[in-house]
């Protein structure tokens, strides 16, 4: 009995003393973020991060090079900006004719928005005020202020009406949070019309749908209206006739058809007067993709939980998952980073061999309108009823590759959508110049197997920067497909200098 007594006294003590060890070394618990009210009309981030310091740093980090997580996707490193008309070079002949066809870049971190819009060629800012809309807080007090005048003056004399030291700052933390309670709130008038049009309550929301909506109010396509001299009056979002997870590209081309005053350019090697889609990833992302039918939402992917001390806090530099190890894809999937990473490739290695052949179908067929209208310059009869059935299909070609070559994930918001869409376009885009075609042969025009495109001639010497094909930055076609159905000698691409 004598042994015992000092044999428990150890044990507990080592037991007691596990006990304490084991807590001492339990990691620590989040502290729950204290709301602190921001004085109304207070756009300054430096004064919402008095209060919010560590949000505010992980924002500041969005002007920072980030790492290329995707090659198609490049990001910014910090030694200039990717060319997109390098990357995909048919674009410069479709889009030649206004701005998009001069200097379309790569995006870079939110800190860079507004910078970019005033170091971009001059042509892209011919729509006036109305481009600010999405680029600056600002916005909506400006539209107040301004009246239609927002919408159709000078960009440049509306951005000077931005307060100046606000002047080259993009999104900001009241674009997305109300100042007293922090919430999400949906400040544009444009995304909380189109919710309206589509059957949505604005004023219903759940945190979670804030959660992608807040960045519907600029990660969406849109329509700029212009009256009969070409000057902006209006911007809104092509949801008309849609419903929530179903904006399809079919109904946004039918709104685009549906009046002459959403035609905001003309076409230099066709003449048609067009509409035009920018960055529609909610579009994409929300009609019916695996992820949204499982409840993610823009911020879980984008703007993943991290831990700061004992503190967890949205990451604000916002971007994407590539770029950041997969650990927001890890929140959820098992898998490796490397096995998450390899999935996302094979998937925008499929879209962008797809986007290749839709788009090069789309710049033949615009060769082949080109022929056709010269040779009726010249006199010839070419049959109007296969020119008209040719144009409309053409146009159902080129808003589709145009709404997937602006999608900024490369097609893996959404896979299949994306596949389909690509799809099509080849479908519309091969029976217009089929139509053409015979249009031309009836005519008694010659037309060759492989037309030349010429893309030197629109590629080269561009806008007042006289920026010219990169061709270190060109997707060619992964799966080497495209070079069997568009030779090398049909392109006309730049001879560059080694």
């Amino acid at each position: 009995m004598k042994t015992k007594a000092p044999l428990f006294i150890i044990w507990a003590t080592v037991l007691l003393g596990g006990v304490f060890l084991w807590g001492g070394c339990s990691p620590q618990k989040s502290e729950p973020v204290k709301t602190v009210a921001i004085p109304d009309g207070e756009y300054d981030p430096a004064v919402w991060g008095q209060a919010y310091p560590l949000e505010y740093d992980s924002w500041l980090k969005s002007k920072e090079p980030n790492p290329p997580g995707s090659k198609y996707r490049k990001g910014w490193t910090g030694n200039g900006k990717f060319d997109k008309l390098s990357e995909y070079p048919y674009l410069a002949l479709l889009f030649n004719g206004w701005g998009f066809g001069v200097e379309y870049n790569e995006i870079r971190g939110h800190h860079y928005m507004l910078i970019d819009q005033l170091e971009i060629d001059p042509s892209r800012l011919k729509a006036g005020g109305v481009c600010l809309t999405c680029k600056t807080p600002f916005a909506p007090k400006l539209k107040e202020e301004l009246g239609p005048n927002y919408f159709k003056d000078p960009y440049l004399d509306v951005h000077a009406k931005i307060p100046v030291q606000f002047q080259r700052l993009g999104v900001m933390c009241i674009d997305c949070h109300d100042n007293k309670s922090m919430d999400l709130k949906l400040s544009r008038w444009t995304l909380q019309k189109a919710l309206t049009e589509i059957g949505k309550d604005p004023k219903t929301l759940t945190r979670q749908e804030k959660r992608s909506l807040a960045c519907a109010q600029c990660h969406v396509t849109y329509v700029i209206r212009k009256d009969k001299d070409m000057k902006s009056t209006d911007v809104f979002f092509p949801w008309q006739g849609s419903k929530e997870g179903d904006i399809s590209i079919e109904n946004i081309i039918k709104v685009i058809k549906s009046d002459p005053a959403y035609l905001e350019w003309k076409q230099t090697v066709t003449g048609f007067k067009l509409g035009f889609s920018r960055h529609p990833e909610y579009e994409v992302y929300s009609r019916n993709s695996t992820h949204w039918q499982a409840g993610v939402a823009c911020a879980d992917c984008h703007m993943q939980y991290m831990r700061v001390g004992v503190n967890k806090i949205s990451n604000h530099n916002v971007g994407s998952p590539l770029a950041q190890g997969m650990v927001a894809c890890q929140q959820c999937h098992a898998e490796t980073a490397d096995w998450l990473k390899a999935r996302v490739l094979a998937i925008q290695d499929r879209t962008t061999s797809l986007l290749n052949r839709a788009g090069y179908s789309v710049a033949v067929a615009a060769k082949l309108f080109e022929i056709a209208n010269q040779a009726q310059a010249n006199g010839k009869s070419v049959n109007q009823d296969l020119y008209n059935q040719a144009k409309d299909l053409y146009a159902e070609a080129f808003y589709r590759i145009n709404f997937i070559g602006a999608e900024n994930s490369a097609g893996f918001h959404n896979p299949t959508e994306a596949a389909r869409i690509c799809g099509d376009a080849v479908a519309f885009a091969e029976t217009s110049a089929a139509l053409l075609r015979q249009a031309l042969a009836q005519a008694g025009v010659e037309v060759p197997v492989n037309v030349n495109l010429e893309l030197a001639k629109y590629l080269q010497k561009r806008g007042v920067k006289g920026l010219n094909f990169k061709p270190e930055e060109e997707f060619m076609d992964p799966y080497h497909i495209q070079e069997l159905l568009t030779p090398d000698a049909s392109l006309g691409l730049p001879v560059v200098a080694p």
